[in-house]
């Protein structure tokens, strides 16, 4: 034997370790791991006994009638290290122990689709996922698909690599005489994929074997055909610029939003995604002054379209002439116009928004675009379609529509956010809360349907339990939702705190807020109309009493008022033990758990029993969602 090969025979103790994991057992004979590596018993044997008397990291038992077993002697790395294990026929992969970075490279180019309280994660490759992969090409994604599964599956390169190269079959451009264009990669891809796909009326008339003259008022038609058949659209069509503006930015744009800046003037489309408090507001306004043009800026509400204003009036040379809003109190069109989608989206008022050529339309809380009177909107003339969005996730699984209808993903791993202290990590737990008492139960048991889930949600044990979480962070700025105004106003009344909701008045409303940020109140109580669209940067700590059934969207956005660069991000969900409230909580931290936030479980810690905090009965009954 060589000295080389005697030197093969030395044993790490991470080696021993992946062949535990290769043996799937916490102990292994000389034997077994001879197998394992491919080496002789002997050789096997003088190995761990080398490793054992070296910093006695192993213990050796003789068990009766049974070969001499190795095993750890810290038990504990065998259960706490990361174990990647793949199913390539079903393009699966599920993580025990999984470190953030791992967690982060995966949700580069797949979903997570389950996760458990024991940190175990189950990712899907799907399409979209490879579609919307933030690669610029097909290599580096392989790259990063090999280092987060630790080996080469030819079965999904081979999926990864078909569906990359299905994102590029076709594109739109504009004609020089004007008109867009449909082009496809060859002629098969137009004759097989687009003619078979294409609605009806889509297509005035062919005009090379690639290429097809599209009708202006169906090219969001084509896209979404296309999508649909599994064959997304690259937008290159050249419209109208809109009149130049004059403005400039008046701050300096971190490194990963300059990135984001340059990746969307370079398509001219593309959703910013990014956790909040990332800056996705002040990346837009970078947009805004690289494209120079006139500009529609579309909101779901009103309270976003003046944060909007005092954003471009303090970070950006624009006057208060230079800015307009269009919404249900006032009507006005100028070289900058913030609308809701609900105004622009009225037929009554469509007609002002068709007819100016806008050099950018920027879509905030872009995942309401699918709904079908947000919509009406994808379809305004701009030379650029800026989405923005934390959450483009949504409960009608119609979130591909965001991307069809805008452009494709643009945005920075929230992993490296966190790392680099610009968002802080969300800590989260879901906390089980038992009954309050059996006649609680067993009116639950004897429910069904939204009753069923409003009993679940306003559990009144739940009071004991934020009490007891709040008296816990005694100095965190806290935000508290809910999602039944019932149960938003005993929480009131039992914690001595205002409760905002859509039936507060808009001055109230605003008072109390103002109050909030200014440090004058250090906790809030909301209903969902603090779920998107209202500023609360400081928040520490997020407790959500009840939520929306199982909205991943709603869980994101709720953990996203404690992201923010300072202090610690806590949130903790409140869900009935023995109810659907538990996988409700569990969905609602789906996305978070995707885009590397740990999310643990534990039980109820405060005392739980009758208690002078249980409202009569007759109050209980009459809750109702908040609209």
């Amino acid at each position: 034997m060589t000295d080389d090969e005697t030197d093969s025979r030395d044993l790490s103790l991470d080696a021993f370790y992946d062949a535990l994991e290769d043996v799937g057992r916490p102990v292994v004979t000389a034997g077994r791991l001879a197998s394992v590596l491919g080496w002789t018993q002997a050789d096997a044997s003088d190995a761990l006994d080398a490793l054992a008397d070296d910093g006695a990291a192993l213990q050796r038992v003789d068990v009766s009638n049974d070969p001499v077993v190795w095993f750890p002697t810290d038990w504990a790395r065998t259960t706490e290290r990361e174990r990647v294990v793949v199913f390539p026929e079903h393009r699966e992969v599920v993580v025990d122990q999984p470190t953030q970075f791992t967690r982060a490279q995966l949700a580069q180019f797949a979903t997570l689709t389950d996760t458990t309280g024991e940190n175990a994660y189950r990712y899907r490759v799907r399409e979209e996922d490879v579609w919307g992969a933030p690669h610029d090409d097909v290599e580096s994604l392989q790259r990063t698909l090999r280092q987060a599964l630790g080996d080469r599956y030819p079965i999904v390169e081979e999926f990864v690599t078909d569906q990359w190269r299905r994102a590029r079959q076709f594109r739109l451009y504009t004609h020089e005489e004007g008109y867009v264009v449909l082009e496809a990669s060859s002629p098969e891809m137009m004759g097989n994929v687009a003619e078979q796909h294409l609605s009806e009326g889509t297509i005035r008339a062919p005009i090379t074997d690639t290429e097809a003259w599209v009708a202006a008022e169906a090219v969001a038609t084509v896209k979404r055909d296309l999508y649909e058949a599994g064959y997304p659209v690259q937008d290159d069509r050249t419209l109208d610029e809109g009149s130049e503006i004059d403005l400039d930015l008046e701050l300096s744009l971190r490194d990963y939003q300059r990135g984001w800046v340059t990746r969307f003037v370079e398509s001219g489309s593309g959703v910013l995604v990014g956790p909040p408090g990332s800056g996705k507001t002040v990346a837009a306004l970078g947009v805004m002054d690289e494209i120079g043009r006139e500009t529609l800026i579309l909101v779901p509400g009103r309270e976003l379209v003046g944060q909007w204003r005092d954003s471009i009036l303090e970070y950006t040379t624009l006057g208060r002439g230079d800015v307009a809003e269009y919404h249900g109190g006032v009507k006005e069109i100028g070289p900058v116009t913030i609308a809701t989608y609900s105004s622009a989206g009225m037929e009554r008022h469509r007609r002002l928004f068709d007819e100016k050529r806008w050099g950018l339309v920027v879509y905030d809380e872009a995942h309401h675009i699918p709904g079908d009177v947000f919509r009406r909107t994808a379809d305004l003339q701009a030379s650029s379609r800026l989405g923005m969005s934390a959450t483009p996730i949504r409960g009608d699984d119609r979130e591909a529509d965001i991307y069809t209808l805008i452009g494709p993903p643009i945005g920075t791993d929230w992993e490296a956010l966190f790392e680099a202290g610009f968002v802080q990590e969300p800590e989260v737990e879901i906390r089980f809360v038992p009954w309050v008492d059996d006649a609680h139960r067993y009116e639950y048991a004897s429910a069904d349907g939204h009753e069923r889930r409003m009993l679940a949600a306003s559990n009144p044990a739940k009071v004991d339990e934020v009490r007891a979480i709040l008296e816990a962070h005694p100095d965190a700025k806290t935000l508290l939702f809910v999602d039944y105004l019932d149960q938003g106003e005993r929480l009131a009344d039992a914690l001595s705190i205002p409760f905002v909701s859509g039936d507060t008045p808009h001055s109230r409303r605003e008072r109390v807020f103002h109050e909030f940020r200014a440090g004058e109140r250090d906790v809030l109580l909301v209903s969902r109309v603090a779920d998107e669209g209202i500023d609360l940067p400081d928040a520490e700590l997020a407790i959500v009493a009840s939520g929306l059934g199982g909205s991943r969207r709603q869980g994101a956005q709720r953990a996203g008022r404690t992201m923010r660069p300072a202090g610690r991000a806590l949130v903790y969900v409140l869900a009935t033990r023995g109810t659907e409230e538990e996988d409700f909580a569990r969905n609602r931290t789906r996305h978070l758990a995707e885009k590397g936030a740990r999310v643990r479980e534990a039980d109820a810690e405060a005392h739980v029993a009758a208690s002078d905090s249980e409202p009569p009965r007759d109050e209980r009954a009459g809750s109702e969602s908040d609209p």
